[in-house]
């Protein structure tokens, strides 16, 4: 029942992702949801998953609230590494995003989908009520996770095809970690800790880089009410799957 569901995920991936490609001509509205579904994801998912599931304090500060620091953190240096190597190599003209910041980026999206794939299975483990509650929120947000993929990996100047390639990628991770799910169990503070760190990099992307562009050359009232319907739908699928 797990893997089917993940099949589900499978297809909202593909069909975010499609979506993403469709409105190219309005990029800035393009960008400006995108962001508020990471913003969304961030705040009203990740991050209460993992201050529930991490546990622990690190000198009075929970371990899932560090962890969220050292993500944004780490986005920002690997960005800026990046951005720096490749002004030394390309003159200014070359100093903006790094196409490896967008691949990175990516990755640890498909990373956190195969996690998705993971919940489903461990959920449908503790009962059929609970892994359909899980399944609903996964289900819906993996359209937000398949329009964030290939925006974020064309954002940052990579080909149609890569970025085609790590959607594909994206779709692909809930099928693997639900059928890993009928093999091993994955600790639950580990996964806690993972999600606190990989909502540090989805923030750091969404309000460095995802909103300021969305809002660079069409600062208009439409990308801002974008921006709020982004994460308005986030807050909606997490209110649905925490009632069902």
């Amino acid at each position: 029942m797990a893997v089917l569901v993940a099949l589900g995920a499978f297809l909202m991936t593909l069909a975010g992702g499609w979506t993403a490609q469709r409105v190219t001509d309005r990029r800035h509205l393009v960008l400006g949801l995108a962001g508020g579904l990471m913003l969304g994801v961030v705040g009203l998912d990740l991050l209460p998953e993992a201050l529930r599931t991490a546990g622990g304090e690190v000198f009075g500060v929970p371990a899932a609230l560090l962890l969220f620091v050292a993500g944004f953190l780490l986005a920002h240096l690997v960005e800026r590494l990046l951005a720096a190597r490749q002004a030394a190599h390309g003159g200014e003209e070359c100093a903006g995003r790094a196409p490896e910041v967008g691949l990175t980026a990516a990755a640890a999206m498909v990373g956190h989908s195969a996690m998705d794939g993971v919940a489903i299975g461990a959920a449908f483990q503790v009962g059929g009520g609970m892994g359909l509650a899980v399944a609903l929120a996964v289900v819906a947000h993996d359209f937000a996770d398949g329009f964030n993929t290939y925006t974020i990996t064309s954002l940052y100047g990579n080909a149609r095809r890569k970025a085609i390639t790590m959607l594909f990628a994206d779709a692909a991770a809930p099928v693997a970690g639900a059928t890993s799910t009928l093999f091993l169990t994955i600790p639950v503070h580990l996964l806690g800790g993972y999600l606190g760190l990989f909502g540090g990099v989805l923030l750091y992307l969404a309000a460095a880089e995802i909103l300021p562009e969305a809002h660079h050359e069409h600062p208009a009232r439409s990308t801002l009410l974008f921006t709020v319907g982004g994460a308005a739908f986030i807050w909606l699928v997490v209110g649905l799957a925490g009632t069902g």
